[in-house]
């Protein structure tokens, strides 16, 4: 039997059968019925934009996979670059495909010296990491013009492994210059996750060694914020996109809508909660005033997973080895009680808040070094490669440009009065 339901306008008595498709019925079916009626959706809460091969979420089950391999899979045998290749091209890569495309991705890295010098130097000395990222993506239009080239296919390529491969760089040049250190040169003999780690920390040493722990947990984060459907950035990458601009200035949009602290800014919400807590011995009553109405349990709850954000539980355990290395954050003691006492509370477990991938994240990076500003841009990173994904698939699919309708709420009719009879 065809799935389907059946739409009936009361005032004329006229009926449409809608038929129901991967989980969805398609408005133009309801205009038919509806002329001129649009669908009421703030936050696009109940409304599909598009069709997408990339990333499958279920929320209620806490599933997540990219392009059918289960995350879990994918943290625990993958790299972050071959998670991108997987992205990107719908496959994963074989041996000969994996070594071209780290070695394109590793011989881009470099930023071209007019960005370093003139650009990025010409930010004020207390310039936000990410504010400096966001104007930098939008930058590189000008410098590879080949960009606006968007449907020959050799030039998407090109700046889709351009941006991945330059986004660690600058990322690093926009710290080092928060902080008035010198820019680090890209080390095309480290992988994509060292590099960076050498890009920051790097002093005066020959050659930055990280410690494998941190390198492979990083990478491992990367692995889990590289997509996630259709969130408030990948949107803003495909409206932007829709309108065939360049992909640097529709990433860079993109980066603007994760630099909003709704967005990227969870991870240092749950750091700054936790520090505010204080102490374990704290949290009893926080919770207490959070079921009050009173301030907010941050990492708790999604707006999609109402159950365990499968990627928390991941992190969880990448967290143990890291803070083995770097020593115990101290405010994991406050975390885990946290998450204890509120997964054992009626009050969060009815209304199905479980701990995100915010609520650990934020613990490893502070426990690695990195300061709050550069949070939001640590989550740039991996994105781009989703980002990039669905510019790719919006072009291939010829999507029309984004242009939603409004339920307009403002005055009728009135006639101009010239000031002085106003």
């Amino acid at each position: 039997m065809t799935e389907s339901i059946t739409i009936t306008d009361n005032r004329t008595g006229e009926s449409v059968e809608v038929p129901i498709v991967n989980g969805g019925v398609a408005a133009a079916e309801w205009s038919k019925v509806l002329p001129g009626i649009w669908f009421y959706d703030p936050g696009f809460m109940s409304t599909a934009p598009c069709e997408s091969a990339i990333t499958f979420l279920d929320g209620e089950a806490g599933i997540l996979r990219y392009r059918g391999y289960p995350i879990e899979q994918l943290a625990e045998e993958s790299t972050y670059l071959e998670v991108a290749y997987l992205l990107l091209h719908g496959e994963l890569p074989t041996e000969a495909q994996f070594a071209e495309w780290k070695h394109d991705v590793t011989y881009h890295t470099f930023i071209h010296e007019n960005v370093r010098k003139r650009f990025l130097d010409g930010f004020h000395y207390d310039a936000h990491p990410m504010g400096m990222l966001v104007s930098a993506v939008a930058a590189l239009s000008t410098f590879y013009l080949d960009a606006k080239d968007i449907f020959d296919q050799a030039s998407r390529q090109k700046q889709i492994i351009r941006l991945i491969a330059k986004m660690p760089t600058l990322a690093a040049a926009a710290h080092r210059f928060s902080v008035g250190m010198p820019f680090v040169y890209p080390d095309n003999s480290l992988d994509f996750a060292a590099n960076f780690l050498s890009m920051m920390w790097k002093v005066a040493e020959p050659r930055f060694e990280a410690d494998p722990v941190l390198v492979r947990a990083l990478d491992i984060l990367f692995i889990l914020h590289a997509d996630h459907e259709q969130n408030c950035s990948t949107t803003a990458m495909r409206t932007v996109g829709s309108s065939h601009a360049d992909p640097y200035s529709a990433t860079a949009a993109a980066c603007a809508a994760l630099y909003g602290p709704r967005h990227g800014g969870a991870n240092e919400a749950v750091i700054r909660m936790l520090t505010e807590i204080g102490s374990m011995d704290n949290v009893p009553a926080f919770v207490d005033a959070v079921k009050s109405g009173h301030g907010r349990l941050q990492g708790f709850g999604h707006r999609v997973y109402k159950s365990y954000d499968p990627r928390a539980t991941i992190i969880k355990r990448a967290a143990d080895e890291v803070f083995g290395v770097t020593g115990k954050n101290p405010l994991l003691d406050i975390a885990l009680k946290l998450e204890e006492i509120a997964l054992s509370d009626e009050y969060f477990i009815s209304r199905r808040l479980y701990p995100n991938v915010d609520f650990y994240s934020g613990l490893i990076y502070q426990a690695m070094g990195f300061p709050l500003e550069m949070f939001p841009v640590l989550f740039a990173i991996p994105r781009t490669a989703g980002w990039l994904a669905h510019w790719q698939e919006m072009l291939d699919q010829d999507s029309k440009i984004a242009r939603p309708r409004q339920l307009y709420i403002g005055s009728e009719v009135r006639d101009y009065k010239p000031m002085a009879q106003r």
